[in-house]
């Protein structure tokens, strides 16, 4: 036998160049994606909201020389934003800092843990604020093949084809998707642009036999992406949320999930906020808590002299508002 031993001539130590800390990618959160930020100044106001009927009335009439034109005039309305502030803090002690190895950085690390935090719930309260049941306009509920009776719902999306065919209450999402345009459309004037859908239903779609057969003609071999579908479906974009939250208590073993459910969401959205300007949906970002900027976490770093230690703290301020629920278009467990 071998004197000395492998085990003999080395003594484990830390590695410096890698660790393992599960940081979710920010692209994976849609909470700032879907929807127009709106940085405002104070955590709550209003705003005007002009009378949607009053604009769509056929109302100009001939006129006769020497008459008075015809004439009318428009409604006008206030809403009001509130912006809650969310917190969150990680404690850093002074015996721990001395005592870390490199490559520990309690500083950073505390920095990021707090606004990975803060992100997902964000990203969390987006979900119950606009992609739940009975929020928009028009809900349609998902059901198992065949039982599709009513004009709230729908076969769900899961229910494939047999023998080709799509028939006997079988899914159509093309179809669905269309319906959903033209309802948007006739009753606002406005095309929806953008679809959000959850992972698991991003899932179904790319195998749906309908959709396969559409693009195998024309991007064969390709990769069913998110702009692939958006071409497939005729809108500007399609969204996929694909966050992930655990439930379980600390110490507990984790319970993972996704933080949106089996749903789909399909809305007009304005490029841009502004004065006159229709959206589903407006996120008023509080720009209080977060330096002036408005769409960040806004941290800082004080001292807790009585724990011997440094906090850092995160804070973020929003509020999701439903704008013009008539601008959207909902699908409930449609897998």
């Amino acid at each position: 036998m071998p004197q000395p031993s492998v085990n003999n001539v080395h003594i484990d130590a830390i590695l410096t160049n890698i660790s393992v800390a599960y940081l979710q990618n920010t692209n994976n959160f849609i909470a700032d994606k879907v929807f127009p930020v709106v940085p405002v100044d104070k955590k709550s106001n209003i705003y005007f909201k002009y009378t949607k009927d009053d604009w769509f009335r056929d109302e100009a009439q001939r006129r006769a020389d020497g008459t008075p034109s015809a004439g009318s005039g428009y409604g006008l309305t206030t809403d009001n934003y509130l912006a809650d502030v969310y917190a969150f803090h990680k404690d850093i002690g002074d015996q721990t800092r001395a005592n870390a190895d490199n490559p520990l950085n309690p500083d950073m690390e505390a920095t990021q843990f707090v606004t990975q935090r803060l992100l997902l719930r964000r990203e969390v309260q987006w979900a119950s604020d606009y992609f739940t049941n009975n929020i928009w306009g028009t809900t349609i509920t998902g059901v198992t093949a065949g039982g599709a009776t009513a004009a709230t719902n729908a076969t769900k999306w899961s229910d494939y084809a047999v023998s080709g065919t799509y028939n006997n209450g079988y899914s159509n999402p093309i179809a669905d998707i269309e319906l959903g345009k033209t309802t948007v459309l006739q009753n606002t004037g406005f095309e929806p642009n953008t679809l959000v859908l959850s992972y698991s239903v991003f899932q179904k779609l790319k195998a749906h036999p309908l959709l396969v057969d559409r693009y195998k003609y024309t991007q064969a071999g390709a990769i069913v992406t998110e702009d692939l579908l958006a071409a497939l479906f005729g809108i500007d974009r399609v969204l996929v949320a694909k966050a992930v939250k655990n439930t379980a208590n600390e110490g507990a073993t984790g319970t993972y999930s996704y933080t949106v459910g089996d749903n789909a969401l399909l809305c007009y959205v304005a490029p841009n906020p502004g004065l006159m300007t229709p959206s589903a949906g407006y996120t008023f970002m509080w720009t209080g808590v977060s330096g002036g900027l408005g769409t960040t976490v806004g941290v800082s770093r004080f001292r807790m002299e009585e724990l011997k230690a440094d906090r850092v703290e995160g804070e973020i301020a929003f509020d999701n508002k439903v704008v013009a629920s008539d601008l959207g278009y909902f699908w409930y467990n449609i897998i």
